[in-house]
């Protein structure tokens, strides 16, 4: 068996379809399309048909669409924060403006430690979001966990407070206050 031998298999290829040859071919004068009309022209294009639903492209917005309350999440492994210490670039102890330095963020961004792979070294992490595995292997190698509750941009809008302090001071609930009516 070669190139040369190899055929495709039986009915897969057919013969196009020769329209407008004829009024004997069946398929001649208007080739099949009908009457005049716009299907009859080139270029018709037959539309989404849905059926009684708004159609797809009335449901979707048309410039694109971004949520205004999305929140950017920038995920750092275990085996990554490893290779940072082994190298050097950080110590025992590693906050959230370490974070931002290293993985090449924004101040808006949040920071997730996830468990994928294994760290050996004891170090103290402040991040905003934690992994179930991720925290269990910190702990178990000795070190600590911090949960961070601002961004470095939130932070550093807090008036009278180290940025330190006020990357873990959580943020206050709003609560909206409904004036009831009294009733004459």
């Amino acid at each position: 068996m070669d190139l040369s031998s190899l055929r495709p298999a039986k009915g897969a290829v057919k013969n196009k379809k020769r329209v407008g040859r004829g009024p004997g071919s069946g398929n001649g004068t208007t080739a099949g399309k009908g009457n005049k009309g716009q299907q009859a022209r080139s270029g018709y294009q037959r539309p989404i048909i849905e059926g009684g639903t708004v159609p797809i492209y009335r449901r979707l917005p048309k410039f694109g669409f971004t949520p205004p309350n999305r929140k950017s999440v920038i995920s750092v492994n275990v085996s990554q924060i490893q290779q940072w210490i082994e190298k050097g670039y950080v110590n025992d102890e590693i906050g959230v403006l370490d974070l931002k330095h290293l993985c090449n963020a924004s101040n808006q961004d949040y920071f997730k430690v996830l468990g994928n792979g294994d760290i050996s070294s004891s170090v103290t992490i402040t991040a905003h979001f934690f992994s179930k595995t991720a925290e269990e292997k910190i702990v178990k190698a000795g070190g600590k966990t911090t949960q961070a509750f601002r961004t470095l941009e939130e932070a550093s809008k807090v008036n009278g407070l180290p940025l330190e302090e006020a990357l873990l001071r959580p943020k206050a609930k709003v609560v909206k206050v409904v004036k009831k009516k009294v009733k004459p």
